[in-house]
């Protein structure tokens, strides 16, 4: 089990608490990796209604200040929970925006811009994150090609961290399930990027 550091308790207590400087702190170390968890997850149709750092920031924040009621059990667990919540609200903002059957002429073109590319470190060698936007841009246009089951395992094992025990948990496979369909969605992204750049996958 990881070592919980006292300190990172009380920094998600007092961010739960509405203090801004901790809810800035816990910001500042998850959001590259969040803000590419939710693009990839959601893809681009949410983006036509809010800016990314708008929509992932003011998720970010809800979440945290509402976090009183989270266990604590180390960064890993809390980085797990903070992720799926954020997920979750994401998707009511989506269903929110469908049921409004807003005017398509008044959405802004979707925004694509990737901002800090750190968050997908885990997804592309580091030959490609320094290349930065383009192949971020590139990524995320492959992603929305794929279906919902392929981003999901992808997201929640290279960005997330979860183990395939984890990941059957959540979608409600068995481990093996898990690593048979990693291995496949991973194939299917490489096809789509043309070539085998995502970072190559040992013990899938």
């Amino acid at each position: 089990m990881q070592p919980v550091d006292p300190a990172e308790v009380l920094l998600v207590q007092s961010a739960s608490r509405g203090d801004r400087v901790a809810i800035e702190a816990l910001l500042a170390r998850f959001l590259p990796e969040l803000r590419a968890f939710l693009r990839l997850r959601t893809g681009p149709r949410l983006l036509q209604q809010e800016t990314p750092d708008d929509l992932v920031q003011s998720v970010c924040r809800e979440v945290l200040e509402h976090a009183a009621g989270f266990d604590y059990r180390g960064e890993h667990a809390f980085k797990s929970w903070l992720f799926l919540t954020a997920l979750h609200k994401v998707r009511d903002k989506g269903r929110y925006y469908a049921a409004e059957k807003r005017d398509a002429a008044r959405q802004r073109p979707a925004q694509t811009d990737p901002g800090d590319c750190s968050g997908y470190a885990s997804l592309l060698s580091p030959s490609r994150v320094a290349i930065g936007r383009e192949e971020v841009e590139r990524l995320a246009a492959a992603f929305d090609q794929m279906p919902e089951e392929h981003r999901e395992v992808i997201t929640l094992h290279r960005i997330l961290g979860l183990d395939h025990e984890q990941i059957g948990r959540q979608t409600g496979r068995s481990a093996g399930a898990s690593r048979v369909l990693l291995h496949r969605a991973l194939a299917r992204l490489g096809r789509l990027l043309g070539q085998a750049e995502t970072k190559p996958e040992n013990g899938v």
